[in-house]
Order: structure tokens, then C-alpha cells, then sequence
């Protein structure tokens, strides 16, 4: 129970960051411009920073454990089944259909996924396997499939090139780098007056994207009508609801995972969707709504679900 409730402080955190950035917004602080600001420094800088302190500092085969196949298995299922349920019932265009699918599989790792991990399971690290899911995997084909479809045209040169040009995967994989040499010669290979800014600013991508998701609010009204609230209730199901009963299923028949790690699993495969996404939104100017509305009703849901997975299993 005591974990239980060092979680719920956690939501309230970002709670408070985001109403922060809303009422930044409210008093015009930063100027009309300040939530654009904010979602591109944190694209091209902070995160990618963040990304490479965090997989720096962690050993390879904390980054690469076992739990990553359920990761991604119970990510790629739901994201999937948003394609067919959009192409059934939905009819959005590809660009928003990309937003639907991240929404429904992209975990909100970094400002939930940490304080979770540490509260209720006792081990922060059991986050990295699904950073570098994200991070290496989905967030690269989200971005890619955003950039064709926002063009207009499909090169398959771009395509290919297009990897290369996310800050967010060049951050994931040279701290992967990192961490692998730093395994290979047995100590950390970059002083500490180089790696301390990087983390000092990694330190402001979180606030960053919170803030800029809470400017997002001011004038907005979630679920209004004239949104595809469908869309949205489906993308919230398929994240806190269907996702953490998939990951059980793999975790448990498939993967014989029993105690802890099956609790692990289960409990951060509930974690809402990711800022991120909005971010993702934003960066390409479609979604905006739709990505707005399904984090922030997964978000408010998470917690009863999270608080009944612990119910049920730990």
C-alpha cells in the first residue's frame, strides 16, 4: 500500500508541472511562441540528452533484458489493432492514424514509468528495456511514417535517411555505445565535466514537455464535440486496459514469467501514453487534438488501473 501511494505521489507531480505550464500560458508568459519553443528545444536538446545520460549509466544487460520481447509484442499488438479498428470505424487519414497508433502503444517511461518503477517495483532500471523499445523501434517508424505522410511522397531514400535525423534515437544509441565500451574497459569513459552538462540538461527535458503539454490546454476543451471521441476512448482502452492484459498473457504463458517480473511487466505496460506523442504531434503540426485528449484521459485513468493491477498481483 505504501508503494501504492509513493506512485500516486508521482502523478500528482506531473500534475502539478503540467497545471504549471497552463498557467504560464493563461498570463501569456514566454509570449504567443513559448509552447512551440518548448516542444522543439525539447525535440532537438533536452531529450536527446536525457536519452544518452540514461542509457549511459545502465548495463547492457539491464538494457536488453528478457522483458523488451513483452514490451514489445504487447506495444505492436495494440498499435495494430488501432490500424484495423481506424480502418473499420474510424476512416482517419495516415497521419492521424500514425497519432492513434503511438497513442495507443507508447508508455510514458520517463516522468511515470521512473517513479513507478522505483515505488512500486523497487528497481528504476526495469524502465530502460522499453526506452530502447521506444526509443531504438517505434518511435523511429512513428516519426518516419509522420514525415511521409506529411510530405505528401514516399522516397525510399528518405525513408532510409530518416533515422539518422531523430535526436532521440542518436541519444538512445550512443548512450547505448557508452554503456557497451564502459562494459568492455570496466570504468566510465567520459569525465565528469563532459557528462555532467549533458545530464544537467537531460534534467530539463520532462519539465520541458510537461509544461509545453499543459500550455496546450489553456483554451481547449478535452473530448468537445466536433473530436473523434471514439477514436479517443479506443486509443485509452487499448493503452490501460488491453495492453497491461496482453503483457500478462505473454509474461505468464509464453515467457514463464512468475512473481516480481510478472508484476514488473504488467504494472508499466498500464503506464499512460507518453507526452512524447504530443510532442511528436506537434513537431509535425497533425493530431494535435487527438494526441491532447488521449493522454491526458489515460493519464487520469492509469492510476485506478495501476491501483488494481497491485490489487490483483503483487
Amino acid at each position: 500500500m505504501l508503494g501504492l501511494l509513493s506512485a500516486m505521489q508521482g502523478f500528482c507531480i506531473i500534475g502539478i508541472v503540467i497545471f504549471v505550464g497552463y498557467i504560464a500560458s493563461r498570463y501569456r508568459i514566454g509570449g504567443p511562441t513559448a509552447q512551440m519553443v518548448l516542444n522543439r528545444y525539447s525535440f532537438f536538446v533536452t531529450s536527446p540528452c536525457l536519452m544518452f545520460a540514461v542509457m549511459a549509466k545502465q548495463p547492457l544487460r539491464v538494457i536488453f533484458h528478457p522483458s523488451i520481447i513483452i514490451a514489445f509484442f504487447s506495444a505492436a499488438i495494440v498499435g495494430g489493432l488501432f490500424v484495423v479498428l481506424n480502418k473499420m470505424f474510424f476512416h482517419m487519414n495516415a497521419a492521424d492514424t500514425t497519432i492513434g497508433a503511438l497513442n495507443s502503444l507508447y508508455l510514458n517511461s520517463n516522468n511515470i514509468g521512473l517513479p513507478v518503477a522505483t515505488y512500486i517495483l523497487g528497481n528504476p532500471a526495469l524502465v530502460a528495456p522499453i526506452l530502447v523499445m521506444q526509443q531504438a523501434l517505434f518511435t523511429p517508424i512513428g516519426l518516419t511514417t509522420l514525415d511521409v505522410t506529411t510530405k505528401g511522397k514516399f522516397s525510399l531514400k528518405a525513408v532510409l535517411r530518416q533515422p539518422l535525423h531523430q535526436p532521440l534515437l542518436i541519444g538512445s544509441l550512443s548512450g547505448i555505445l557508452i554503456s557497451a565500451i564502459t562494459a568492455y574497459s570496466g570504468h566510465f569513459i567520459i569525465p565528469d565535466f563532459l557528462f555532467k552538462p549533458i545530464d544537467m540538461i537531460g534534467d530539463s527535458a520532462v519539465p520541458m514537455i510537461l509544461m509545453a503539454f499543459g500550455m496546450s490546454l489553456r483554451g481547449s476543451q478535452p473530448m468537445r464535440k466536433g473530436t473523434n471521441r471514439r477514436a479517443t476512448v479506443t486509443v485509452v482502452m487499448l493503452k490501460n486496459v488491453i495492453m497491461p492484459i496482453i503483457a500478462f498473457i505473454i509474461a505468464y504463458f509464453f515467457m514463464g514469467f512468475r512473481g516480481m517480473e510478472l508484476y514488473g511487466c504488467v504494472v508499466l505496460a498500464a503506464l499512460p501514453t507518453g507526452q512524447n506523442v504530443y510532442n511528436y504531434a506537434a513537431r509535425y503540426n497533425v493530431g494535435l487534438t487527438f494526441a491532447r485528449d488521449g493522454i491526458l484521459v489515460s493519464t487520469i485513468t492509469s492510476p485506478l488501473i495501476i491501483a488494481i493491477i497491485a490489487a490483483v498481483l503483487s
